[in-house]
């Protein structure tokens, strides 16, 4: 079973390849709307998991505090990014510009939590305190997954 950094480094890469690919699409292909839902859904997932898991883990240690809230904050904001994109036409300049924003920024976030963040954990959480929380993240995420597939075909029905 993965460690909780490997499972996160795992979505990271992840979620950068998705990045890139939606970058090299153009207007509302299908390739776009693909690479973007992929993205979309599976970020969603990873960033309740990261904060129920990691995040709730590392907030518990004074010294981690800092790191933790300033992660879940942008979490926060990366996610009204990805809300403003949903709603927005693929074609247009203005959703392009947007997603760039949104590259740009989340590629900040994953490379701060991964050198930052993990490296502050690591000096504040005992490794045998946080064993096992690779599968509980896995886990966490598949939960949230079908949580929003299930919303997802509910207002299908609608």
């Amino acid at each position: 079973m993965p460690t909780i950094y490997d499972a996160i480094k795992a979505d990271h890469d992840q979620h950068r390849s998705l990045l890139n690919e939606i970058g090299e699409t153009s207007g509302d292909s299908a390739a776009r709307q693909n690479a973007w839902s992929s993205f979309y859904h599976d970020v969603k997932s990873h960033a309740a998991a990261e904060e129920e898991t990691f995040y709730s883990k590392l907030i518990s240690k004074t010294w981690g505090q800092d790191a933790a809230r300033h992660s879940v904050h942008e979490h926060q904001q990366l996610d009204d990014l990805m809300e403003e994109l949903n709603e927005m036409d693929m074609s247009s300049s203005g959703w392009l510009t947007k997603f760039k924003t949104l590259k740009h920024d989340y590629e900040h976030h994953m490379d701060e939590e991964e050198e930052e963040v993990f490296a502050r954990a690591k000096e504040v959480i005992d490794e045998s305190e946080i064993e096992g929380y690779g599968a509980r993240f896995e886990a966490r995420k598949k939960e949230e997954r079908d949580l929003i597939d299930e919303k997802k075909e509910d207002s299908l029905e609608d």
